[in-house]
């Protein structure tokens, strides 16, 4: 079974934002992920989320390793930084997921941003999209559910998990923001 993605089809799609209070020159999505402690993260999203960590992938790629539940699923999320900058970071993984049927892999793309409105107004927007993988079709195939089954269900947690997890990121990112100012 190949862990190729099918970006043809989408398995959940969610784009969450929160409305925040800071300096936007201080912001760094880059930094924050790099430097997100477990604790941090986990307090991000109470009860799903499990650890974190920032690694490099042997070609030297930035990763942040992310360890959550979504729904019934514990999820391995190998994240690779396509875009990284201060109001902006777009990543990447082919993440293993152990649902109560067992290990299977789908592809999510996170990405983070932070806009301006006006003066200190800031708004975050996490989007997250999830795509299955070749392996994702034959094990949903073998275990008798539909892609239309398993992309509802998918959709539904990860929705859930999105709005939970949004305005904690939003917050933290602040808070990173105001303790690494520049004096």
């Amino acid at each position: 079974m190949a862990a190729t993605p099918r970006p043809d089809l989408v398995l959940s799609h969610a784009v969450v934002t929160s409305d925040v209070t800071g300096n936007f020159d201080d912001i760094d999505i880059e930094a924050w992920l790099k430097n997100l402690p477990t604790h941090e993260y986990q307090r991000c999203a109470p009860g799903d989320h499990k650890a974190a960590g920032y690694t490099v992938d042997d070609d030297g790629t930035p990763m942040s390793i992310n360890v959550e539940v979504i729904g019934a699923g514990l999820v391995i999320q190998n994240y690779r930084y396509e875009v990284a900058s201060k109001h902006y970071c777009k990543m990447v993984s082919i993440s293993d997921v152990l649902s109560p049927a067992g290990w299977t892999t789908t592809q999510v793309i996170w990405e983070l941003g932070m806009e301006q409105l006006e003066g200190d107004q800031l708004r975050y927007v996490n989007t997250v999209t999830s795509h299955p993988t070749e392996e994702f079709l034959e094990f949903i195939t073998a275990s008798g559910q539909t892609f239309e089954e398993a992309a509802a269900a998918r959709q539904e947690a990860s929705g859930r998990h999105c709005e939970l997890e949004t305005p904690h990121y939003a917050q933290s990112i602040v808070a990173y923001a105001k303790a690494h100012a520049s004096a």
